[in-house]
C-alpha cells in the first residue's frame, strides 16, 4: 500500500535541496517511498504467499463446516429451526404422532444443499420418529388397559415437545443438539 503525502512540517522548505546522499538517514529512497515490508497485505487480485488455505481449514468449526460453527446463510438457519421447532408443533397437531413431518420436510427441501441443515434435520427426524413410535405404543397400551393408563400418552407427548424446544434453542445459537433417547433410523 502506498502512503498518502504528508503535509510539510514547520521548518521544511520545499525549495531547499535535501542534504546527504542516497542510503543515509533523512534521504528518501528512490521512488519517494520506502519499500513495502512483509506485514502489508498482498496487492489486490493476488493470493497471499503460499496460496489460500483449502475451504474450512484454519477456521474454528462448530462440528459441521461453517466457520465459527454457524450457518452459511440465513436460509440454512431458518430450515434448521423448522426442523427442530416443527417437531413439537407436529406433536400438538398430530396427537403425538406427526412430530417427524417437519424435520422430514426440512431434510428433503434443504438437506441435499446444506450439510448443516441435513445434520440438524436428521437429528430431529430420528428423535421425532423414535417418539412417534413410543407414542403409538402408548396409545396401544392405553387401549389394552381399557383406559386405566390414560396418562401415559400425555407423558409421552411432553418428551418430544420439551426436547424439540431445547434442540431449537441450541440450533438458534448455532450448535448441533444431540437428542437423548433417540434411535438412528436415518443416517446423516
Amino acid at each position: 500500500m502506498t502512503e498518502p503525502p504528508r503535509p510539510p512540517e514547520p521548518g521544511d522548505d520545499p525549495t531547499t535541496p535535501l542534504s546527504g546522499s542516497p542510503g543515509q538517514a533523512g534521504y528518501p529512497p528512490p521512488g519517494g517511498y520506502p519499500p513495502p515490508s512483509g506485514d502489508q497485505p498482498p496487492p489486490a487480485g493476488y493470493p497471499p504467499p503460499g496460496g489460500y488455505p483449502p475451504p474450512g481449514v484454519g477456521y474454528p468449526t462448530g462440528g459441521y463446516g461453517a466457520p465459527g460453527g454457524g450457518y452459511g446463510t440465513n436460509e440454512d438457519k431458518t430450515w434448521a429451526l423448522i426442523a427442530h421447532f416443527g417437531g413439537p408443533l407436529g406433536v400438538f397437531v398430530g396427537g403425538g404422532l406427526l412430530g417427524w413431518v417437519a424435520p422430514l420436510i426440512a431434510n428433503m427441501t434443504r438437506g441435499q444443499q446444506s450439510p448443516v441443515v441435513r445434520a440438524h434435520a436428521v437429528a430431529a427426524l430420528n428423535f421425532q420418529l423414535t417418539w412417534a413410535i413410543v407414542g403409538l405404543l402408548s396409545w396401544v397400551l392405553t387401549a389394552i388397559t381399557c383406559g386405566i393408563l390414560f396418562f401415559v400418552p400425555m407423558l409421552v407427548w411432553v418428551v418430544p415437545v420439551i426436547f424439540g424446544i431445547i434442540g431449537g434453542v441450541k440450533a438458534n445459537d448455532g450448535t448441533l443438539y444431540r437428542y437423548p433417547m433417540s434411535y438412528s433410523f436415518v443416517k446423516s
